[in-house]
């Protein structure tokens, strides 16, 4: 089914979720790069000369070797504080505002697992929450970019930040200890108390419910401008743990897409989001996955 179709067929019911992949279109893909990022801090921290990830250690390990390697001396920020201030300059582009504002025509939620607020800002979105007394800056969930505050996180249009937010500098997940926290806390919201999720009970009572989790568990799910390769280890145990939900609550079961360029033919990847109950969508280039001729409906 081509991107299009399948967003006129399930528009009354679907989540977005979206990588850096958009803001890597366009006019200022060159710019607006983790990638690039972290080969800034990279040759401020560990050698001048990097210009790319060695092989054998992923994504994730070596930011947190960079975090070793980051001696922070008198009234230098923390390595995260600096991530957030290189992204500073990040602005919304024409693909950011088209594809918000289809998600906000249809009371869409969307999620990210981007840190900067490119998505919120296209369409002059601001900081919102659900009142909730487990809200940390480590672990904004009930904090969303929105128009109104309190949205029913699976009813109505709000854009969640899974990975972090900048403006909670303490959330950005970026190294593999900062993903193994964020699993801890979900799997407690998930596996633990009486009103966890895989006891079955009332969907509207678990610690999730008022944050982006309860998005991932309980919408269909559209994946785009995610690699999703073996370094999103928290993106993907969700996703191991949402198919596990579903073979123990068959009449949850929610369907889920992952788009992806015809180029883009690992096997391994495909293989694992199969067997979770992530269907592959090819498309033929980024212009159909970010332009105008698929939002514009």
């Amino acid at each position: 089914m081509k991107l299009k179709a399948l967003l006129t067929r399930h528009r009354a019911d679907l989540a977005l979720l979206i990588g850096n992949g958009i803001n890597r279109y366009g006019a200022r893909a060159n710019d607006n790069s983790w990638d690039a990022l972290l080969t800034e801090l990279a040759q401020k921290y560990l050698d001048p000369v990097h210009k790319k990830l060695p092989d054998g250690i992923s994504m994730t390990e070596f930011y947190d070797v960079l975090e070793l390697a980051c001696s922070r001396g008198a009234g230098e920020a923390s390595l995260q504080t600096q991530f957030c201030e290189l992204m500073a300059g990040w602005r919304p582009q024409a693909q950011h505002e088209r594809i918000v504002r289809w998600a906000q025509q249809h009371e869409i939620p969307v999620l990210t697992t981007n840190f900067e607020s490119t998505l919120g800002d296209a369409i002059g979105c601001r900081l919102q929450r659900i009142p909730n007394d487990k809200f940390t800056a480590f672990y904004p969930w009930e904090r969303y970019y929105g128009t109104r505050a309190g949205v029913d996180p699976c009813r109505e249009f709000a854009v969640w930040h899974i990975n972090g937010m900048q403006c909670y500098r303490q959330s950005i997940r970026l190294g593999l200890t900062h993903y193994m926290g964020a699993v801890e806390r979900a799997r407690a919201w998930l596996h633990k108390g009486p009103a966890r999720l895989s006891a079955g009970g009332d969907m509207q009572a678990w610690p999730g419910a008022v944050t982006w989790l309860q998005v991932v568990f309980h919408k269909p799910l559209l994946i785009f401008g995610l690699a999703l390769a073996e370094n999103e280890v928290f993106l993907r145990w969700l996703l191991i743990e949402r198919a596990k939900y579903y073979r123990k609550f068959p009449e949850r079961r929610q369907a889920a897409w992952y788009v992806h360029g015809a180029a883009d033919k690992d096997a391994g990847k495909l293989y694992f989001l199969k067997a979770v109950g992530v269907e592959p969508v090819a498309a033929a280039d980024y212009d159909e996955i970010y332009g105008p001729a698929t939002w514009n409906q």
